[in-house]
C-alpha cells in the first residue's frame, strides 16, 4: 500500500480501516478498526509527546501495518508535516531529521551502524522503537543520545502502543508506564492484561508474560515484559522462556540467532539454536562466523543453566524474521521439524 492508498481509505465513508497483525507467531490476520480509535490512539501519543501543529513526522515503515498506519494518524489528527520515504533497512540515508519518527529495531541498528545516519537519529527530538525487542547493545548505543528515546510497547489489536519507557537520560528503565487512560493487571497466568477503552472494547487479554510493580514517585502500575506465554519451552517438565535463553546467549554470539524447540521422545520439547550468517557489514573472518557445532555447544554449557541449554543446533543463512523485523516464531519452529 502507498500513502495516496491509506489516504484515500481514511477519507472515505467507512467508518473502520483494514490493517493486518504483524505474524509474529503465525500467519497475518486481516482486521477491520474504528478510525475514530485510531484518531484517540494519535491524540495519546501527540498530547503525551508535547507534538504541535506545523512539527514534523517521518513516514518510514509499511503502510500495510498499524505502526505505519498510526504515523500518519498522528500527522493528521495533529497537523504535522509528514516526511513520507519508501520502507528501507536504512531510513536516514534518505531522509533528514524531523520532530518526530517511528521505527522498527532492524531500521535503528542499521543506522547505528553508519556514522553519518547515526547522527541524523541523534537529531530526531522524538524517536520511538517498537515492534520487536531492543537488546543491551542497542540500548547502549542510544543511551547517551541528547533527545527522547522510547521503546513502545503494543499490538495491532492497541492500535499501536499503549504504553512507553525511556530508553536514555536519567529516565531510562526496562519498566514500561502505561498511558493515563490504560489501565493494567495481570491473569492467573502471569500475563499481562489490558483495560485501554479509547483504542480497544474490552478487556484485552496477552500472551505477554509481566512483572509488576508501582513507580514509587507517581504510584502509577509499571511492567516488564518477561516473555511470551507461548513461548515456553517445556522439556522435561522444566518450563524454559525462549526470551530469557536468548538475552543470556546474546553478549557472547555476534552472528544473528534465535532459539526455537522441537517435539523430543524423551522430553516432550528440546531447545534448538538457530544460528543464521553474520549482519551485513560483519567481517566474514569475524571467529563468530566459523563457529562450528561442538564451540556453540560449549558457549551454551557455559552461559546457561543445564536444563536450558540447546539439545540441537541448525545453521541456516537467513534467520525467519517478519516484514517488521519480529522473529517469526511459528515458522521457525515449522523450520526445524520439517529437518
Amino acid at each position: 500500500m502507498v500513502l495516496e492508498e491509506f489516504l484515500d481509505e481514511w477519507h472515505n465513508d467507512n467508518p473502520t480501516v483494514l490493517v493486518h497483525t504483524s505474524g509474529s507467531t503465525g500467519k497475518p490476520k486481516p482486521m477491520w478498526v474504528e478510525k475514530q480509535k485510531m484518531l484517540n490512539s494519535a491524540r495519546i501519543t501527540c498530547d503525551f509527546l508535547g507534538l504541535k501543529p506545523g512539527d514534523s513526522a517521518l513516514l518510514c515503515m509499511p503502510l500495510d501495518y498499524i505502526a505505519g498506519k498510526m504515523v500518519v494518524v498522528r500527522a493528521i489528527e495533529r497537523k504535522l508535516k509528514l516526511v513520507n520515504i519508501a520502507p528501507c533497512g536504512h531510513p536516514m540515508a534518505n531522509a533528514e531529521p524531523t520532530t518526530f519518527a517511528a521505527m522498527v529495531p532492524l531500521q535503528v541498528y542499521n543506522s547505528l551502524q553508519v556514522p553519518e545516519e547515526k547522527q541524523k537519529l541523534m537529531a530526531i527530538r522524538h524517536l520511538i522503537i517498537g515492534g520487536g525487542a531492543i537488546d543491551e547493545e542497542m540500548a547502549d548505543a542510544l543511551r547517551a543520545f541528547p533527545n527522547n528515546v522510547w521503546s513502545t510497547y503494543g499490538m495491532t489489536e492497541t492500535l499501536s502502543h499503549i504504553a512507553l519507557r525511556r530508553l536514555n537520560g536519567e529516565e531510562a528503565s526496562e519498566w514500561y508506564t502505561p498511558f493515563d487512560t490504560v489501565e493494567v493487571s495481570q491473569d492467573e497466568d502471569g500475563c499481562l492484561v489490558i483495560n485501554a477503552p479509547l483504542v480497544h472494547d474490552g478487556v484485552l487479554k496477552t500472551n505477554d508474560r509481566v512483572e509488576m510493580r508501582k513507580d514509587k514517585t507517581t504510584g502509577r502500575q509499571q511492567f516488564r515484559i518477561v516473555g511470551r506465554k507461548d513461548n515456553i519451552i517445556d522439556s522435561g517438565g522444566i518450563k524454559i522462556q525462549i526470551e530469557e535463553v536468548e538475552r543470556l546467549l546474546k553478549p557472547h554470539l555476534s552472528v544473528p540467532f534465535m532459539i526455537t524447540k522441537t517435539p523430543n521422545k524423551k522430553f516432550g520439547e528440546v531447545v534448538v539454536l538457530l544460528c543464521g550468517k553474520p549482519f551485513d557489514g560483519v567481517s566474514s573472518s569475524s571467529s563468530d562466523s566459523m563457529l562450528s557445532e561442538e564451540e556453540l555447544r560449549n558457549i551454551c554449557t557455559k552461559v546457561l543453566p543445564p536444563y536450558w541449554a540447546p539439545k540441537k543446533y541448525v545453521f541456516v543463512d537467513k534467520l525467519p524474521m517478519t516484514e517488521t523485523g519480529k522473529p517469526a516464531r511459528a515458522e521457525a519452529e515449522k523450520l526445524v521439524r520439517d529437518l
